[in-house]
């Protein structure tokens, strides 16, 4: 049985997906928060289960009889070291053979804010004794392509990261190394730096918009605290609008940069560029 917390989520769906082209359904966990959310799930043959981050009690029921669990970090920062801690303590009580986790891209040195909770977790994971597996992901591409459709309309890109490379892949490439490290075996043991083949600076990416659209568009660079207050201003609640901040300040220095190319490697095909995403969603 191979079980996927977050399961109705943006990455868990698509995990999902990539499961059910390498095993049945019957042998499929969905562990969500809301069941009732999951439905389409259950419909296709998959075991839906109540599986709350904050209710440590619903846990250990949700994982039993599973052997190969992925534990998708949860998106609540600030609460995600305690939040993993009830997951991987539930893990252990359910007799998990294989812990995979979603982690950061370099976590153990990355200078990023949302480094620290993954540090923990990733701590946590090896003082549990239980054999695992983790993912560092890099950033999503879809963590900028959602904001195409402001940029074209304003003319410009914003942020802070200067000229900083960033290595992205789809959620879909992320995806597909999950489902690949929950059904290869030998995988206990391993730390893979997850990250897109092809990396770009925001002044590219703004040219690539431009391209893909016919429309001109700049990169702007801002101080940190100056985007910080832009997208709080677009209503971003001010804890995210730091992390954002803070993570496009490492981007400047590196922080979102890996050119090992585990992540394609990995999957067995190129990860997917971002002017594919770019246009995919225009």
């Amino acid at each position: 049985m191979l079980a996927v917390t977050g399961a109705t989520g943006q990455l868990g769906r698509l995990v999902i997906d990539e499961l059910l082209k390498k095993v049945p359904a019957s042998q499929i966990v969905a562990a969500v928060r809301n069941p009732d959310k999951a439905q389409a799930l259950a419909a296709k043959g998959i075991q839906v289960r109540r599986a709350d981050y904050d209710q440590p009690s619903t846990l250990v029921s949700a994982f039993a009889n599973v052997d190969k669990l992925l534990l998708i970090s949860s998106s609540e920062v600030g609460k995600r070291t305690e939040q993993h801690k009830a997951v991987i303590d539930a893990a252990k009580a359910a007799g998990v053979s294989l812990l995979a986790y979603t982690s950061l891209l370099h976590a153990d040195t990355s200078p990023l804010m949302l480094a620290t909770e993954h540090v923990a977790t990733e701590t946590y994971i090896k003082q549990s004794g239980i054999p695992a597996v983790i993912l560092r992901n890099g950033w999503y591409s879809e963590n900028y392509t959602g904001s195409v459709a402001a940029a074209i309309n304003h003319g410009a890109v914003f942020g802070c990261a200067r000229e900083g490379k960033l290595a992205t892949a789809s959620r879909a490439d992320y995806a597909a190394a999950a489902a690949i490290a929950l059904t290869q075996p030998d995988q206990a043991g391993k730390v893979y730096e997850l990250a897109g083949d092809d990396a770009f600076t925001l002044s590219q990416f703004a040219s690539y918009i431009s391209a893909a659209s016919g429309k001109k568009v700049e990169y702007n660079n801002l101080s940190q605290a100056e985007y910080t207050k832009l997208l709080e201003q677009v209503g971003l609640p001010a804890a995210v609008a730091a992390m954002l901040g803070d993570s496009e300040t490492g981007a400047a220095e590196g922080a979102l940069f890996d050119d090992s190319k585990q992540l394609s490697t990995l999957i067995g095909r190129a990860t997917t560029p971002i002017e594919q995403s770019i246009k995919r969603v225009l």
